[in-house]
């Protein structure tokens, strides 16, 4: 059948409570709002149901599902696109998962090993908690728990230990790694560091620097840049597909749209082409009517208008109505209207209150006639009736390849244009209608041997393709790419030519010559370490940051080159609102990392003592299906 182009959004995947909810309450949480439907794990293990345990506690093949797949859903959700599980696992999410698992593991032998656990009135609370078990009037509701459970063959004795598990975890984290907090020195240290700033002078080396123009490269030069970098001009590995499309744009073209229809659209859109007068305006609101007025006396004294937007704790783009017309300002409008150049009127009523308001500019009517809008209109009309057309053959096409035709006989027969293209993913000499998503998908699914189907595009089209093979990664000749070739090797010679020239100035100033006499000084009184330099690569500021005062060097990267002296270094300001939101942020950081760090060692020491053991077979068999 047709294939449309489609998305799937994955059912959001619950963030987990901060303390209470287990993970078992995340799974059926997750069921019951994305509608997963069961763990959807039956089919895993047979008999072996644990890949792995800590000291007394069991990792089972259930826990590394449901983690592979949370953690696979909300990378998709960050890359726009579903990934698989093979994908997934090229990120390293498999090793990421296993070790949360490790961690929780342990974490529960411990609590068990001390006798650490919730009682039944806090796991009743956290239960009355969660919102998936809340009745119409938003309380706890038994019926809703019951059958919740009863629908994921779950018992309540499963669900509340897990619950009463993840409780004492997250009892047993606070009590280690809670309430850290960042030694002063530390926080000192970083203080000092990221609150620091320096300045500097930059001068620029450019082309007009250069003694001599740069010659023309010669004919045995470009080809030696060739062949040197025979690589950069190879076409990739590509796929030779013919295909039969039917575009919309070739099918308009073939389309007759009676001048009745253009009008009737012309007439239907008729406020798009009869643009009314507009003025820019500002409208600054008062409280009464006596207050707008002493505001106008002030403005006629010679005041400025900015002045009083600022004494209302206001700025011009709070008060900026855009472009207005003289319905939009209702009682206002005449008044306003009536101004022929930029000023200001006022008192008059506004929705708010009484008001000011300044116009800025008359923007003229704009009228666009029915003849200048018809070959626009025609256009559109033709396209639309194109895309119909098309898509009232989907089906009939879909049956014809279905039944065994050929694409040239689809070509024949129905109109659709035959060509064939090598098509390579994201390649600069790809046939048009491969830039298509919808295209693209296909293509790089085409397998050998694969019947032609009907493809819907993106953009209304019709397209069916075979795959005839697959071409080696092939160079481009010579004469296909030439401009690119001599682009390049001008870039390289330049760039050659402007760090000789850029020696040569930093040679003179450390001789004794000024600086500001080899071109133009940019100087820079004040930067911080998350400054930037206009035109200039994020390297400069990292340069200039390792620098001593008075040091010279000379910054080159891809179409930059340029000289810089760090003039002084400026330390932190330790006093000020700027300055202690810094410092809080950085202790703030600074005592969440350490009790990461403490943690993490926490565990690793319980994982030691209690003893891991992984069973290899079983997570490659689950990772095998789950790639399946």
């Amino acid at each position: 059948m047709s294939k449309a182009p489609h998305t799937t959004d994955d059912d959001a995947t619950p963030k987990r409570k901060r303390r209470g909810a287990s993970v078992m309450a995340w799974v059926l949480m997750a069921m019951i709002v994305g509608g997963l439907g069961g763990f959807g794990v039956t089919n895993f293990g047979g008999n072996v149901t644990t890949i792995g345990s800590v000291g007394d506690r069991d990792i089972t093949v259930n826990d590394y599902v449901q983690g592979m797949r949370q953690q696979v859903n909300q990378l998709s959700q960050q890359f726009g696109a579903q990934l698989t599980m093979e994908q997934a696992r090229a990120f390293g999410i498999d090793g990421q998962v296993l070790q949360s698992l490790v961690q929780r593991a342990a974490l529960d032998n411990e609590a068990a090993h001390v006798g650490l656990s919730a009682g039944d009135a806090v796991v009743a609370a956290e239960l009355a908690g969660m919102p998936s078990f809340q009745g119409v009037s938003g309380t706890f509701d038994g019926k809703t728990y019951r059958d919740a459970l009863k629908n994921n063959n779950l018992t309540a004795t499963e669900f509340e230990d897990g619950i009463r598990a993840d409780i004492a975890r997250s009892l047993l984290q606070g009590s280690v790694a809670g309430g850290v907090v960042a030694p002063q020195a530390l926080t000192d240290t970083i203080f000092a560091w990221a609150g620091e700033r320096r300045g500097f002078t930059l001068v620029r080396v450019t082309e007009a620097d250069l003694p001599a123009p740069l010659s023309a490269p010669t004919e045995a030069e470009v080809k030696a840049w060739y062949d040197a970098h025979l690589a950069d001009y190879t076409r990739p590995e590509a796929k030779r597909i013919t295909y039969a499309a039917l575009l919309p744009a070739d099918v308009a073209k073939t389309i007759t749209i009676d001048e009745a229809e253009v009008k009737a659209a012309y007439d239907a859109r008729l406020s798009e082409f009869m643009l009314p007068e507009k003025r820019l305006v500002e409208r600054l609101v008062f409280g009464t009517e006596a207050e707008a007025a002493a505001a106008k006396a002030r403005l006629d004294a010679g005041e400025s208008f900015e002045t009083l937007v600022a004494e209302r704790k206001l700025t011009l783009e709070d008060i900026d109505m855009g472009d207005v017309s003289k319905a939009d300002l209702g009682a206002a409008g005449d008044a306003v209207f009536a101004l022929t150049a930029p000023g200001t009127v006022g008192p008059l009523p506004s929705s708010l209150g009484p008001a000011l308001y300044r116009m800025n500019a008359v923007l003229a009517a704009q009228e666009t006639t029915f003849d200048q809008a018809k070959p626009k209109l025609l256009e559109e009309l033709q396209l639309a009736a194109a895309q119909k057309a098309i898509s009232d053959k989907v089906e009939a096409i879909d049956d014809l390849l279905a039944g065994g035709a050929a694409l040239d006989e689809l070509a024949r027969d129905e109109g659709m244009v035959l060509a064939t293209t090598d098509y390579a993913p994201g390649a600069d000499d790809n046939a048009p209608i491969t830039a298509q998503p919808a295209f693209a998908k296909a293509a790089a699914a085409l397998a050998e041997g694969d019947f032609p189907e009907a493809i819907v595009l993106d953009d209304g089209g019709l397209v069916a393709m075979q795959l005839d093979e697959v071409v080696r990664p092939t160079p481009r000749p010579l004469d296909a790419v030439k401009d690119a070739v001599t682009a390049a090797l001008r870039t390289d010679a330049l760039a050659k030519a402007l760090s000789a020239r850029g020696l040569e100035m930093k040679a003179a100033v450390e001789g004794g010559a000024a600086l500001g006499a080899q071109g133009i000084a940019e100087r820079t009184a004040s930067a911080d370490r998350q400054a930037s330099v206009e035109g200039a690569p994020a390297s400069l500021i990292t340069a200039v940051f390792a620098m001593q005062p008075g040091e010279l060097r000379l910054i080159e990267e891809a179409g930059f080159t340029a000289l810089v002296r760090l003039d002084d270094i400026q330390p932190a300001t330790a006093e000020g609102a700027d300055a202690q939101a810094l410092r809080e942020a950085i202790a703030v950081n600074a005592a969440r990392a350490l009790s990461t760090d403490i943690f993490a060692l926490y565990t690793g020491a319980l994982t030691a003592e209690a003893g891991i053991t992984l069973n290899q077979a079983a997570i490659d068999a689950v990772n095998a299906q789950l790639g399946n």
